[in-house]
């Protein structure tokens, strides 16, 4: 049986003339595509916008559902959940989604459940494992000299990324790839449990792991518009499905 690969949903926030589209959870078609083409059975988590004691205490239900996570790009992470206020950059956040997120990932984690954190998916793993992130690099990292809001179409790589060599990343990509870029917000302080794997030319993370195992990988562009026509990125979502194969061998 193929390994069920959940992905949490993002809110369609377009005014709608029929009231059940509006606020209606969705999920990237392509990332869908691309679990079910690599060998998973994609479902999509609705967010719930319970109050977070209700969230947390339906965590490990939700974890019994599935086989891995996908964490995919959206709005900002909502900068008090890292104990800051929001400076003017700060782009359109969700709250609600912020803390459905929370208590899932770190079920999720406790349960030993695999983890692929996609741009935004990658900043709330981190926020969530107690690290902090940007809000805009442009406003607060003096080091960030290239663009990592590309102009170019979204499918198409702007900028290269450097692993390190005893990386799970490395071993799909090599040292270098060459990948697009669509966030302003980036991981600031990482979080305990995780390190970075793969940093932009001006240092800007890129790529992070978890410590001592291959549970959690999270990459910072987008690899679900590029799997089409990159191998390496196909191979991100072929490794996670391996992942949930493995964890669910063990059941």
């Amino acid at each position: 049986m193929r390994p069920i690969i959940a992905i949490i949903g993002d809110q369609v926030h377009e005014v709608s003339p029929v009231i059940n589209m509006n606020n209606a959870d969705m999920a990237p078609n392509e990332i869908k595509r691309a679990v079910t083409l690599a060998g998973g059975l994609p479902i999509i988590l609705p967010v719930s916008e319970d109050s977070p004691a209700v969230t947390a205490e339906l965590a490990d239900q939700y974890v019994a559902g599935f086989d891995a996570l996908i964490l995919p790009g959206g709005f900002d992470v909502d900068p008090t959940l890292y104990g800051e206020e929001p400076i003017p950059e700060c782009g359109p956040t969700l709250r609600p989604k912020d803390l459905f997120e929370v208590p899932l990932i770190r079920a999720t984690i406790s349960a030993g459940k695999p983890i692929f954190a996609i741009c935004r998916g990658m900043q709330i793993l981190n926020v969530a494992l107690g690290g902090t992130l940007y809000q805009d690099i442009t406003a607060q990292d003096a080091e960030a000299t290239i663009k990592h809001e590309q102009s170019a179409r979204g499918d198409l790589p702007t900028h290269h990324v450097n692993f390190t060599s005893a990386a799970t990343l490395a071993t799909i990509f090599g040292p270098h790839a060459y990948v697009n870029s669509r966030h302003h917000q980036a991981i600031r302080q990482i979080a305990d449990g995780l390190h970075v794997t793969a940093t932009a030319p001006d240092g800007v993370i890129e790529g992070i792991e978890s410590d001592n195992d291959d549970q959690i990988i999270g990459v910072q562009w987008h690899p679900e518009n590029m799997y089409r026509e990159s191998e390496p990125n196909y191979n991100l979502f072929v490794n996670l499905v391996e992942r949930a194969q493995r964890f669910a061998a063990q059941d």
